[in-house]
């Protein structure tokens, strides 16, 4: 883990944010003007700069792109009430990040370059962060393998980076969701857990099938049965019964311990609900809505933060919902967003000023 860890600047000549119309922009086209980038090589991290937003050169041969040693992760930044721009948990991330890159062979970065690099990257770009309602500056940390090698082995090199992305919402509307039947995103053993490259390639073209049916993600299921709940397309997934609000458990390791999911999880309970961590089948589901006792669903990411499902669709059963109606969700919303904008006291230390 050791290596140079001072942290290079150079500055864009210029700022192209005059250009960019920030209000409803979309979610990751459009960058800052600037980013940061570190090297590993020869057993420790080294070359750490921020420099102009730029394209990268590399040879056909980049292990990364022959063998999936890729990881990322997503975090947002917020201009708060104070117009402080501040991050909402980012240490989360960190450590996150860094369980990912243990399980795919890769180094961890240490926490002066992802933690102190990130901070430096923002104060350098935050006019960017949007300011309106349902907007953030979106941060992409990643790391992936720079060998110039084909051969089935670990790099020993590796470039690490974060780009930032001012981003407006991720869903505009409740979704409609196919519970998959089919494909499957993550089996116990595999790499569901971690947030590699590989396990949203895999998902493009089950949820490109369910669009052409009309609808907007799938629900993920397990592996041997296809009737365990795991994901919502690329988030954590929630349901409100009349007793309780219930999440799939991160137990089997095929589910992404997701920072929104357990800020969901203890403001939930801090709104005095029941809420379990359990293995949840869409059987149980579709019994509980029949009897009129399965209220809400939602979807929880970074990205989306808390994303309205209107209706489940499973073997002709068509579970629906009206989000109009969703007070637990719209709730939950509104005081995530509340502590990330500084209108109501971080009890939880979830919030790191720039």
């Amino acid at each position: 883990m050791s290596g140079d860890f001072t942290i290079k600047l150079n500055k864009a000549a210029g700022s192209r944010l005059s250009g960019v119309e920030l209000k409803n922009i979309p979610f990751g086209k459009v960058f800052t003007d600037h980013m940061l980038v570190a090297d590993y090589v020869d057993g420790k991290w080294q070359n750490v700069e921020i420099k102009p937003y730029q394209p990268l050169t590399f040879e056909p041969s980049l292990a990364a792109i022959h063998y999936g040693q890729s990881i990322f992760e997503g975090i947002k930044a917020y201009r708060n009430a104070n117009e402080e721009a501040v991050i909402f948990r980012p240490l989360d991330n960190f450590e996150r990040f860094n369980q990912s890159a243990v399980r795919m062979q890769m180094p961890e970065v240490p926490k002066e370059i992802f933690m102190d690099g990130m901070k430096q990257l923002i104060s350098l770009d935050k006019d960017w962060i949007p300011t309106m309602e349902n907007h953030s500056l979106y941060i992409r940390p990643f790391m992936f393998a720079t060998d110039t090698f084909i051969g089935v082995r670990p790099s020993a090199t590796y470039k690490f980076m974060i780009i930032l992305s001012p981003t407006g919402p991720y869903y505009g509307k409740p979704m409609r969701i196919a519970v998959e039947e089919t494909y499957t995103r993550a089996a116990p053993g595999g790499v569901g857990q971690a947030k590699n490259a590989g396990n949203y390639g895999g998902s493009l073209k089950p949820a490109e099938d369910a669009r052409l049916n009309g609808y907007d993600q799938v629900l993920w299921t397990d592996a041997f049965e296809h009737k365990w709940l795991q994901e919502v397309g690329t988030m954590n997934v929630f349901f409100v019964f009349k007793n309780a609000v219930v999440t799939p458990s991160l137990d089997e390791g095929t589910i992404l311990d997701g920072v929104t999911r357990k800020s969901s999880i203890v403001v939930l309970r801090e709104m005095g609900l029941n809420v379990e961590e359990r293995r949840i089948s869409i059987d149980e589901l579709i019994e509980a809505y029949k009897k009129g006792e399965l209220i809400e669903a939602f979807g929880t990411g970074t990205a989306a933060t808390i994303s309205l499902i209107k209706e489940l669709a499973y073997k002709g059963e068509h579970l629906a919902f009206n989000p109009e109606n969703n007070q637990v969700s719209r709730e939950l919303n509104q005081r995530l967003t509340a502590i990330r904008l500084g209108q109501t006291e971080d009890k939880h230390g979830w919030i790191e000023k720039v």
